[in-house]
């Protein structure tokens, strides 16, 4: 018995005829409000139909586009002309780029991609993260570093007290919590990725290890919206005022911010006048410790005072980096000189916040 095949029919997509019907209602409201005054006197048109959002379509987006925030399934534009990136797709058999998250238009050159208001961390190499430990495993510990995955540090991705080169052995197995323990915070290097996703740290830096003496802060990272951007400084020490002393900041890529009091070296500890190789060699134990050390009440005033700043920038959409930070610290030491508690006004959500943010953007 023969078989026929019947060719299937074209379908057609759902945003283009919601896009139709759109575009006629629109163009049907428009011709009456010219003519009845864009207002309904009489009765005879309904109120409760409102033409719908329309796609962008044709060109470059706009302007504003933006500034606007697109969901999944609309379309951004259908000019063959541009390159579809992350956060987009392009429906089979057609040239229109449409998004795939939530989230704003990002437009480099030729090449569109959105980026997203709430993601996850995307680690790459060589970022600096804050992370936390929260396993520790026979020859490495599992890092929270607010990726998909938890990332790992190997036991020989570490200083060890008798210098970086020195053979890991049974016993720094058996005494592998001394180093980190779980609930410990670090500040570490993504040194290698692995293709599903998950990232290996290091931390054989003087600049890299435990932390302490201070405040811990999650905001956003790079997965998109106001929070910490990659810029040329991630780390740095800076004089707080009101007899603050110094203060160390740690901007974290992946959203984890640590504020701390900023600790000499001992004296004797590392020799200055000592190579890369022999300073590291001289690293004592102590750099493990999870004991803090005394902190001044002043300190601790300009400590929550940063703290305040980082969230107000968040909260308002805006990047946290070193000269944004520094900028909206020595404005919110300002605005506490004019208020009643003096230097002593730390709060700056609500109100204040946005205060703080109208003087650094100027609006």
């Amino acid at each position: 018995m023969p078989i026929t095949i019947i060719a299937p029919k074209q379908v057609r997509h759902p945003y283009d005829a919601q896009h139709d019907i759109a575009s006629d209602s629109s163009s049907d409201v428009d011709s009456d409000d010219s003519i009845a005054g864009g207002a309904d006197l009489e009765g005879d048109i309904s109120m409760k139909s409102r033409p719908s959002k329309k796609a962008r379509t044709g060109g470059a987006p706009s302007t504003a586009s933006k500034f606007d925030i697109v969901t999944p399934g609309e379309v951004i534009t259908d000019d063959p002309q541009w390159m579809r990136g992350h956060g987009t797709y392009i429906a089979p058999a057609t040239s229109s780029i449409i998004s795939s998250v939530a989230g704003t238009v990002t437009r480099t050159n030729k090449l569109l991609s959105i980026r997203p208001l709430r993601a996850r961390y995307t680690p790459e190499v060589g970022d600096l993260v804050v992370g936390r430990i929260v396993e520790v495993q026979a020859k490495r510990w599992r890092v929270d570093v607010g990726a998909t995955q938890l990332a790992s540090l190997p036991l020989s991705a570490i200083n060890l007290p008798g210098g970086i080169l020195r053979k890991r052995t049974e016993t720094d197995e058996l005494q592998i919590r001394t180093f980190f323990a779980e609930g410990d915070l670090l500040v570490a290097e993504v040194q290698q990725l692995f293709q599903d996703g998950g990232a290996v740290l290091h931390t054989r830096s003087l600049k890299y290890g435990k932390l302490r003496n201070g405040v811990f802060v999650a905001v956003s990272g790079m997965g998109g919206g106001g929070g910490v951007v990659r810029s040329r400084r991630q780390v740095w020490t800076f004089d707080a005022a009101n007899d603050g002393g110094q203060i160390d900041v740690v901007l974290g890529v992946n959203g984890y911010v640590w504020i701390s009091k900023h600790v000499e070296t001992p004296e004797g500890v590392i020799d200055k006048t000592a190579g890369i190789t022999n300073m590291e060699e001289n690293i004592s134990a102590t750099m493990y410790s999870s004991q803090n050390d005394r902190i001044e009440p002043e300190t601790m005033r300009e400590i929550v005072r940063v703290r305040g700043v980082v969230t107000a920038l968040v909260e308002n959409g805006l990047r946290v980096d070193e000269d944004m930070l520094m900028r909206g610290y020595h404005e919110a030491v300002e605005m506490a000189l004019v208020s009643n508690d003096g230097q002593d006004d730390v709060y700056l959500g609500g109100e204040r916040g946005e205060q703080l943010a109208a003087a650094l953007t100027g609006i």
